[in-house]
Order: structure tokens, then C-alpha cells, then sequence
């Protein structure tokens, strides 16, 4: 049964240098096809709306298992940008396409 998942991620402090250098790769990894679906992505911002410090993903996939084994090829991960990865099954009663 496909269910939807988001991902909450965290990027480590100072970290910008990172996610700038593996962005293109980040977002060609998310539009690949795979086991999951990426239903919305983007950066989130800090407080001054200056500097992107997080992603927030809504995918769809079978199980959580493996949302969290496709995570492990993302370029992001690989390159250590974050320092929290969350992954929760996600119900979306709002605004869902």
C-alpha cells in the first residue's frame, strides 16, 4: 500500500557551502525515478529569511524502510549537509494534489 511520508531535515550550522555545492545533484537525485515519490520538496529559511537550514519533503512509497534506504543515495546525505533526518508517516487532509 503506497503511503505518504514527510522528511524534516536540519542542516548543520554552517553548512550553506554544502547544500550550495550538491544542490544540482540533490535535485536531480529528487526527480529520478525510484521506489519513492517526491510529491512537494524544498529549503526552508531561517528566521531572517536570509539562509536556507533544512529541507521539508512529502514523498510517497510502500513502507518507511524504504524511504529511509532511497535517503541514503541522496546527495545531501552523502556529503553529511544535515545533522537531523525525521521521517513520519504523513496524512495530507489539506491542500493535497
Amino acid at each position: 500500500m503506497v503511503m505518504k511520508f514527510i522528511i524534516y531535515t536540519q542542516d548543520h550550522d554552517d553548512a550553506l557551502d554544502i547544500r550550495k555545492a550538491n544542490r544540482e545533484a540533490h535535485l536531480k537525485f529528487l526527480a529520478s525515478k525510484s521506489l519513492v515519490k517526491v510529491m512537494s520538496a524544498g529549503p526552508y529559511m531561517d528566521e531572517q529569511a536570509e539562509t536556507m537550514i533544512g529541507s521539508l519533503l512529502i514523498v510517497e512509497a510502500d513502507t518507511i524502510d524504504v524511504v529511509r534506504e532511497w535517503l541514503k543515495n541522496d546527495p545531501y546525505v552523502i556529503a553529511g549537509l544535515s545533522k537531523s533526518v525525521i521521517v513520519h508517516p504523513f496524512i495530507w487532509a489539506i491542500g493535497s494534489p
